[in-house]
């Protein structure tokens, strides 16, 4: 998989997390009876998405600049 800024991954982890956790909650307690576990088992998805990016924060390597491209300096 190509390397993604950390910065990136957090920004996604955070929303996968909120509105996992924002799903479940309002699956739980507000949504009508027809929808309640549909709403509940996507809030489950995005935790579980969330949980796929921090995966990938932690395991990733940091990118490392191509030294083929990089020019030399001719004294």
């Amino acid at each position: 998989m190509r390397y993604i800024e950390p910065t990136r991954v957090k920004v996604l982890m955070m929303m996968f997390y909120a509105t996992g956790t924002l799903g479940i909650v309002i699956g739980l307690t507000v949504a009508p009876p027809s929808v309640t576990l549909m709403i509940t088992f996507l809030g489950v998805i995005n935790i579980g998405l969330g949980a796929f990016f921090t995966f990938l924060l932690l395991t990733q390597t940091p990118s490392t600049p191509d030294k083929r491209k990089k020019k030399r300096k001719s004294d």
